[in-house]
């Protein structure tokens, strides 16, 4: 499937279709109206909006803060109508969109720290995001693209900037070594990340063979798929520890890797509580190990260098993205993927969903 790479400026519509979520696991693909963008915003003609491993829980069983809802926050599109008083804008440029939407004026935001915002907005969760032909964006949200990206890069910016916000936080430095628990499209951006830091060795640990498969191709010196064979390689343990699946099992394997001194870094979102085992309390303590929450990407001035080094490095091809898709789908398909992804009847990395198609 292909996506366009322009937009030309046809007239918008009154009506679109979306993938409106009603209840958990009642989703639907209907028409509904197009919401003409206010003061300050504008309206984005949905180019690719792919999927996060928060979106399948969210839509399945946990639902959104509000609902009717509809969800999607990886996502790019192109300018199609612009706000009263919007200027500085053109009609058809390729944006990416940074998912959260800060008050930008609590304390927090005013020191640039918009992820611990006391006032945030989120599209797909809070707001209405992109599993739509269209999505009403803040000008503050748009990310403008580098000339010839293509749009399904664009919509994968929010995975590459999560996983360099988690590594800037281990202060990663050439010649060190690296594992990264979970080869999902964070863990494998991280792994590209890594080696373009100067990473000695880069060992990805997931149970998957088809990702283990992908991590190598993404740069991994090893791909292994149980913890006994990560130990067999940790020696006296890693000097960054990236953990990106969101289980207590691999949160416990994480801290228990790094070695003196180290840096573990947790993007992985678990669904249960998490138990450090003892020896692994006893070995980070001693170690003087340094655990790190990581969450979303962002940074001043907004949204931050991680999203910007992400579409610049997505550019020149050094940040590699295609490889990672296995899916490409219309709106139409979406219930159907969102249940087969809850039960992972089907291999999957990333599923993006092109309004545009079908």
């Amino acid at each position: 499937m292909t996506v366009s790479s322009t937009s030309s400026t046809e007239a918008v519509p009154a009506q679109m279709r979306a993938a409106v979520l009603h209840a958990p696991g009642d989703i639907r693909v209907e028409e509904v109206a197009v919401t003409p963008p206010g003061p300050g915003q504008v309206l984005l003609k949905v180019a690719a909006c792919g999927v996060c491993g928060s979106d399948v829980p969210r839509m399945l069983r946990n639902g959104g803060y509000v609902m009717p809802i509809v969800c999607g926050h990886e996502f790019s599109g192109h300018v199609a109508e612009l706000g009263p008083g919007v200027e500085g804008v053109e009609l058809g440029t390729l944006v990416s969109v940074p998912p959260l939407i800060p008050c930008r004026v609590c304390a927090h935001c005013v020191q640039g720290d918009f992820g611990l915002c006391e006032s945030y907005d989120y599209f797909g969760s809070r707001s209405d995001g992109a599993y739509a032909e269209y999505v009403v964006v803040p000008v503050g949200n748009l990310l403008t693209m580098p000339e010839g990206l293509d749009p399904r890069a664009a919509a994968m910016l929010d995975p590459a900037a999560i996983a360099l916000h988690a590594l800037w936080k281990t202060g990663l430095r050439t010649g060190q070594r690296v594992l990264v628990v979970g080869a999902g499209p964070i863990g494998l951006f991280a792994i590209q990340w890594a080696r373009l830091a100067g990473a000695s060795d880069i060992v990805s640990l997931d149970l998957s063979e088809e990702k283990a498969a992908m991590a190598r191709e993404a740069g991994a010196t090893a791909a292994v798929q149980s913890a006994d064979a990560a130990r067999e390689l940790a020696g006296a343990g890693f000097d960054v520890v990236l953990e990106s699946a969101g289980n207590a099992a691999a949160a416990d394997l994480a801290a228990a890797l790094v070695g003196p001194k180290g840096h573990a870094v947790f993007v992985g979102i678990p669904h249960a509580p998490v138990e450090l085992a003892k020896d692994t309390w006893n070995r980070f303590m001693r170690l003087e190990v340094t655990l790190h929450g990581a969450w979303n990407s962002f940074s001043a001035p907004f949204p931050g260098d991680e999203w910007r080094t992400a579409a610049a490095k997505m550019a020149t091809g050094e940040l590699r993205w295609e490889f990672m898709i296995t899916h490409e789908l219309p709106l139409a398909d979406l219930p159907d993927m969102m249940r087969t992804l809850g039960d992972r009847s089907t291999f999957t990395s990333k599923v993006l969903f092109v309004p545009s198609a079908g």
